[in-house]
C-alpha cells in the first residue's frame, strides 16, 4: 500500500473517530429540535414527519391523537389559529438505544392568536418517545402538559 492511501485510510479513520460521537450525542435530540423548527416555521408537513403514522399524542387541553391524522389535525388547528413566535425545548434528558429513545424536560411555546391579537405563552412539561424508522427518528408516543398552577399555600406565602 503506498504511503498516500496509507496516509488517506488513516485520515478517514481519524474524522470517522471524531464523528460518531458528535452524531451519537446529536441524535438523542435530533427530533426534538426539529419539532422546535418545523413549530416555530408553523410547517405542517415537516412536523407531521417527525411522527410515525401509528403514533399517539396527548396535548395539553387536548382529547388523546391516536396516529398521523388526529396528529395533523391538531396541529393544523394550531396553525390556522395561531401565529406561533418562538419555542423552546428546556431541562432536556434522554434516555435510550440505538432504537428507542425516551426524553423530558420542560416546553415554552409564543404565539400571537389570529383572531385578536393576544399574546400567549404557553409552558409545561413533556414526555416522548421516538423509535428508528427508515432510518430516520420518529414520535411513536409524545406527551404534553400544562404547567400545573402553583400550590395554594406556596402562592399565598409569597
Amino acid at each position: 500500500m503506498s504511503a498516500l492511501i496509507k496516509r488517506s485510510v488513516a485520515c478517514l479513520v481519524l474524522v470517522a473517530g471524531f464523528a460518531a460521537p458528535v452524531f451519537a450525542s446529536g441524535a438523542a435530540d435530533a427530533v426534538g429540535d426539529a419539532w422546535v423548527k418545523a413549530v416555530t416555521a408553523s410547517d405542517l408537513e415537516a412536523m407531521m414527519k417527525l411522527y410515525a403514522e401509528d403514533a399517539i399524542a396527548w396535548f395539553p387541553q387536548e382529547p388523546e391523537h391516536n396516529g398521523a391524522a388526529a396528529i395533523r389535525a391538531s396541529y393544523k388547528d394550531l396553525f390556522d389559529n395561531y401565529k406561533v413566535t418562538s419555542a423552546a425545548l428546556t431541562n432536556r434528558h434522554s434516555e435510550g438505544d440505538a432504537k428507542h429513545q425516551s426524553h423530558w424536560g420542560n416546553f415554552s411555546l409564543s404565539v400571537t392568536q389570529k383572531s385578536d391579537g393576544k399574546n400567549m405563552t404557553w409552558t409545561g412539561r413533556y414526555t416522548d418517545v421516538t423509535e428508528l424508522r427508515k432510518g430516520h427518528w420518529v414520535y411513536v408516543a409524545d406527551h404534553a402538559s400544562a404547567e400545573p398552577e402553583p400550590p395554594k399555600a406556596a402562592a399565598a406565602a409569597k
